[in-house]
């Protein structure tokens, strides 16, 4: 009977620290994600105005940007699962050097992505849609929002970087300011006010442009002059470790590679739906918005969850990291309810604030929010869970192998086979999303096996860190 008592793992942890941290992690993170989907909402909303040929383009062309978020995601996630673990052992020195070769990667991959995006914005977008219009609207779209995507990468990194540290309020900040400069210039140049030029388009990609410029001197700012947790300096970009060098790689592919693999279904969403008309094509867009608007809290918790799963592992505290875990499924099981129940009741009035679409493109958006009203009770479950638990703690893998299964063994065939049967648009949507609920059976198995908590960090002895 002592044996089975001391083994028993409560539901809920008594830790009031898991609270306080969840709360204070949490909140900065969720605006932050609320501000930055504003920004995205915004060019869409206020683009909406010039009817659906230019909402479906500017969807497609930042289809481009959603693929760079979640390569610069899959960095930042190394980021923050490696640094988090040293932040754990108060590794400062450690954590420096993976600030910079995870910087160096994906300031790579974003001029790569600005160079191809730049000379051949037509291509690009016509893998999605073969409606000329939208093709037209969208390569104006990317031809000049592309040379944000270098300066997105560096901010990114170094938004990561500080919330490993738990410094998390700088990313909000960030964001807040460049969503009022975004907003602004949106308002000023797809209008012509102020006595600008009326560029429509051209104007919506010119301010998240500026605003993207504008996030990075901001951030190197703090970095550089503000913080008092690692006190980075230029030349700590300069440095590396070969050793840490190989540890990001090892660890930091699966990251990289699993957010490729979402990427890649996401794309394949605009592929597939690209397929339908411009009206199907602007209503998901819209649904997508309220999707993002409603997962922002949870991102945010989740990401909490993760910094502090980090932290914990690495301090080699596993007992009570499986308090944490019981804790979190039955948080995100009950966010994931209230978040399904508020994303139904809303989607009326949220489809009534893009004004320009037609009257059939709000109605499909009005089937798939329906659809996305239930499969977010399952994102909220298992993407908080295996994110902010599994990956955080160290099993990288698992959550990469899922994924692909998922993706191209679930997602993409039985969507594709809706597509040929002539299913209507919205089975094939919920085609497109339902892994969201059947990746909860695997999360479920998993987490509670305990067998995803690994240690990442080595002794700084063993390393050539100079």
């Amino acid at each position: 009977m002592e044996n089975v008592s001391k083994n028993r793992i409560p539901l809920i942890t008594r830790d009031r620290s898991f609270y306080v941290s969840l709360f204070a992690l949490a909140v900065p993170v969720a605006l932050q994600n609320l501000i930055t989907f504003a920004v995205s909402f915004a060019d869409n909303l206020m683009v909406s105005s010039l009817g659906d040929s230019a909402v479906s383009g500017v969807y497609m062309g930042s289809q481009i940007q959603t693929f760079l978020q979640m390569f610069s995601g899959g960095v930042e996630g190394a980021i923050l699962v490696l640094s988090a673990q040293y932040w754990g052992k108060n590794d400062k020195l450690s954590i420096k050097r993976i600030i910079s070769i995870g910087t160096h990667f994906s300031l790579i991959f974003g001029l790569l992505l600005t160079a191809v995006c730049a000379l051949l914005p037509s291509t690009v977008i016509g893998v999605f849609t073969r409606d000329a219009d939208v093709i037209a609207d969208g390569a104006v779209y990317l031809r000049i929002v592309c040379f944000s995507y270098a300066f997105f990468c560096v901010t990114q990194a170094l938004i990561a970087s500080m919330r490993s540290v738990e410094a998390a309020r700088i990313g909000m900040t960030v964001s807040a300011i460049s969503l009022v400069v975004n907003i602004s210039l949106n308002y000023a140049l797809i209008f012509g006010r102020f006595g600008l030029p009326a560029l429509g388009v051209r104007g919506a990609a010119a301010a998240t442009f500026i605003s993207r410029i504008v996030e990075t001197l901001v951030m190197v700012f703090y970095v550089f002059r503000v913080d008092k947790r690692l006190c980075l300096r230029p030349s700590d970009f300069l440095k590396t470790d070969s050793v840490l060098r190989k540890d990001f790689i090892r660890y930091g592919l699966p990251i990289i590679g699993g957010n490729v693999v979402w990427s890649v279904n996401l794309m394949g969403n605009s592929v597939i739906l690209g397929r339908f008309n411009q009206s199907v094509i602007a209503a998901a867009s819209v649904a997508n918005n309220l999707n993002s608007l409603a997962y922002v809290t949870m991102n945010g918790m989740s990401s909490a969850v993760g910094i502090i799963t980090g932290k914990t592992v690495g301090a080699g505290k596993t007992e009570l990291m499986k308090e944490y875990a019981k804790t979190t499924q039955i948080i995100f099981t009950a966010v994931g309810l209230l978040t399904g129940a508020a994303l139904f009741l809303l989607r009326g009035p949220f489809i009534s604030l893009y004004s320009g679409i037609t009257p059939v493109a709000a109605d499909y958006a009005g089937q798939f929010c329906t659809v996305l009203s239930v499969t977010i009770i399952g994102t909220c479950y298992q993407a908080a869970c295996l994110f902010g638990l599994v990956k955080s703690g160290g099993d990288i893998s698992f959550v990469f192998k899922n994924d692909m299964i998922f993706v191209f063994g679930v997602v993409l065939p039985s969507a594709v086979i809706a597509l040929l049967l002539g299913a209507p648009a919205w089975v094939v949507f919920a085609c497109l999303k339902c892994d969201q609920i059947l990746k909860c059976i695997v999360a479920v198995f998993k987490i509670n096996s305990f067998n995803w908590m690994k240690n990442l960090t080595r002794d700084r002895e063993k390393q050539n860190i100079g």
